[in-house]
């Protein structure tokens, strides 16, 4: 078997094992397993694996800012609090309840990331369904698909945004100007899908929420943390300096706070966060160096390159976007993001190009569980609470939302770009 075969090899079933989880090992592991096993056979020299870790780091510290953001607000029930207040608001109506849900849905994956909307959401919104009295999925549906759907309305709100565009995303003026007029389609397609998926259960009468106990002095400080962090994150994304840094020393500052004065060890908080994401997403360069070593990426440069000539701008965009949109459920968002990150430098793509493959990566995988680390992250959330979705129950609603959803966001782009 040739170096290049074996690398492929190696890579896809390092990404295969990462979505399945054979024998319930964590995703990391195999992604580590994956690495380590390109290191070890000569495939990736040392020194070539140690700069793709190096790819990562304002990533990691982005995502452990993020995390820690999340953990805080989840532990003292700002979460909980949002969801109690828009059964509260939604006086008996379940389509209003949804309506609200979604809308806090939104602003929870613009402002703290999508991986926020599925781990410290869902449960929280599954509490709110279950206390009116609602059948809980229809609700948790909408977590998982605006956790992907609003995922390119802002820099912070997907940590593959930040791996497809090498850590320097676009200034916010900029992305907004991109991205917004997409986004706002997204936003609203797949709102107006789901509404028609779930109609039966959205014409339902609900009860009348349980009073909920006022949020705690460490729950005020965490919002108040969170507001000032979301202000120096979009004042960091509005200047083009990077996210990691501003991300990492926000979550840093509003954890020790909110800690302070609820006088608690800072040892839960540290459990509660999902360490083996760094990693699983570490690992994941490395494969990833390893496809760019066999010319993966010059050949998908070069099909770019040539497709937006022979077809044009517009159309060569739309079908990159489609193309990846699909991809990603393959071989999950955050490989896809990598291989898309790197491809679009080498070719010198246009923004255009560019956003429509961001728009792929983003809102691709509502299409299947497996598309990206969101919606793997809101099953076991999901099945902690005892309830299971299947994948081909998954398939079906999400062929029903993501493709609409996916071909008026690229239209829009195309529109307001192009």
């Amino acid at each position: 078997m040739s170096a290049d075969a074996l690398i492929w090899l190696i890579a896809l079933a390092s990404v295969a094992c990462v979505m399945a989880r054979p024998r319930r090992w964590p995703e990391a592991i195999w992604s580590v397993l994956g690495a380590g096993t390109l290191v070890a056979l000569g495939l990736v020299p040392w020194a070539d694996a140690a700069r793709a870790v190096a790819k990562g780091r304002d990533v990691y510290l982005f995502l452990v800012g993020m995390m820690v953001l999340s953990e805080v607000a989840r532990q003292e029930g700002l979460f909980d609090a949002l969801a109690a207040s828009a059964a509260r608001f939604a006086k008996g109506s379940a389509l209003r309840l949804f309506a609200l849900v979604y809308g806090v849905g939104t602003l929870v994956t613009a402002f703290l990331s999508n991986d926020a909307t599925a781990v410290v959401l869902t449960p929280a919104v599954y509490a709110a369904a279950r206390a009116a009295g609602a059948p809980p999925l229809p609700y948790l549906f909408a977590c998982a698909f605006i956790a992907n759907a609003a995922s390119f309305l802002l820099p912070i709100s997907n940590p593959a945004n930040l791996v497809v565009f090498g850590g320097r995303p676009p200034a916010l003026f900029d992305w907004i100007v991109l991205f917004g007029p997409a986004s706002v389609a997204s936003i609203a397609v797949t709102f107006l899908a789901l509404c028609l998926v779930f109609s039966r259960d959205l014409r339902r009468k609900l009860d009348a929420p349980a009073p909920q106990p006022p949020l705690s002095g460490g729950g005020r400080v965490a919002a108040v943390g969170l507001v000032g962090a979301v202000a120096a994150l979009l004042g960091a994304s509005a200047l083009d300096a990077p996210l990691g840094v501003p991300t990492l020393v926000a979550g840093l500052v509003t954890a020790g706070a909110v800690l302070m004065v609820e006088g608690k060890s800072p040892l839960a908080l540290a459990r509660g966060v999902s360490w083996s994401v760094l990693p699983l997403v570490a690992g994941l360069f490395v494969v990833v160096e390893g496809l760019a070593r066999t010319g993966a990426v010059e050949a998908l440069a070069g099909l770019l390159n040539a497709a937006a000539l022979g077809w044009g701008a517009g159309l060569a965009s739309m079908a990159a976007g489609v193309v990846v949109a699909f991809a990603v459920n393959l071989m999950n968002n955050l490989p896809a993001g990598l291989i898309a990150g790197q491809t679009l430098a080498l070719a010198h793509a246009s923004p255009l190009v560019t956003g429509a493959v961001m728009i792929g990566v983003d809102l691709g995988p509502n299409l299947s569980v497996t598309g990206s680390l969101a919606t793997i992250l809101w099953l076991l959330a999901l099945r902690r609470e005892g309830l299971h979705v299947g994948a081909l129950r998954f398939l079906a609603i999400g062929a029903l939302v993501m493709t609409p959803a996916l071909a008026a966001s690229l239209a829009a782009l195309v529109f307001f770009t192009g």
